[in-house]
């Protein structure tokens, strides 16, 4: 990296130094650290777009999920009601399934454990969906700013050994071809800083998403477990819950399941 002569090869007034020339004395290590930030930086804003819109998905239809879901008669209209493969769908089938094949264990369990579970494992694999490639911007963000100082010490190195073979040490030999291996280390803290932050705020954000789901999947074990009699209280309110005894959407007094069984038969979907 010797100085380039003042105004050699460059228009008037342009800066010598800068990133394509770094590149164009760092060589090869140079332009492979180059291409590794720019990878990275196009992996995370990529990760970032894609969880923001897998979330927005899933809150759009939580709303909807309070909006008619607990409407409903029973378990199978209200999910016909909720859009196919959505996470309250899964949720919702998941428990209908565990529901329908708790008498089929040869070894019995309580049906309130085994619901428990159930909407416990359908809520895991939704989590797990919701962190896939999370993994990503932590590593980015972890690394981006070493991968780029790694690019800066070899590029300073280079600078000084081409420097001291010139036999030139004064501040004008030796400012420029430092500072453009600096750039570098600028290029990495510009590819982490992003993702860390985009990191912080998806894992914030899927916090609230899997908060609205356990609060579903919890009124969902109530309902199921009651028969179809408890319901969460705006929905009971929509409904125009009345006193005990009152007639149900279902059709039977609200001592009675919503579906036309006893409240101790929660069996029926």
């Amino acid at each position: 990296m010797t100085t380039p002569a003042a105004g050699a090869g460059h228009g008037a007034g342009e800066n010598p130094y800068g990133l394509m020339a770094a590149l164009e004395q760092g060589g090869t290590i140079a332009w492979t650290v180059f291409i590794i930030l720019v990878i990275m930086s196009a992996a995370s804003w990529y990760i970032l777009f894609v969880k923001l819109f897998e979330q927005q998905k899933i809150i759009n239809q939580g709303k909807r999920a309070r909006a008619s879901f607990w409407q409903s008669a029973n378990l199978r209209e209200g999910a016909g009601k909720l859009d196919k493969n959505s996470a309250y769908r899964q949720i919702v089938d998941d428990g209908i399934t565990a529901l329908e094949q708790h008498d089929k264990l040869t070894d019995p369990i309580d049906q309130h454990d085994w619901m428990l579970n159930s909407l416990a494992r359908s809520q895991g694999a939704i989590a797990s969906r919701l962190s896939t490639g999370l993994a990503l911007l932590a590593t980015v963000g972890s690394t981006a700013p070493f991968i780029g100082l790694f690019g800066t010490v070899i590029g300073i190195y280079r600078a000084l050994i081409k420097i001291g073979a010139a036999g030139q040490a004064s501040i004008d030999a030796v400012a420029g071809p430092v500072g453009e291996a600096l750039i570098m280390t600028a290029l990495g803290l510009a590819v982490a800083v992003p993702a860390v932050m985009a990191y912080n705020w998806l894992m914030r954000r899927n916090k609230s998403v899997l908060e609205e789901l356990a609060r579903f999947s919890n009124d969902l074990h109530g309902y199921m477990m009651s028969g179809g009699t408890v319901r969460p209280a705006v929905a009971a309110a929509r409904g125009g819950s009345a006193a005990p005894g009152a007639a149900s959407p279902g059709g039977t007094t609200a001592t009675g399941s919503a579906t036309g069984t006893t409240t101790g038969s929660p069996k029926k979907l």
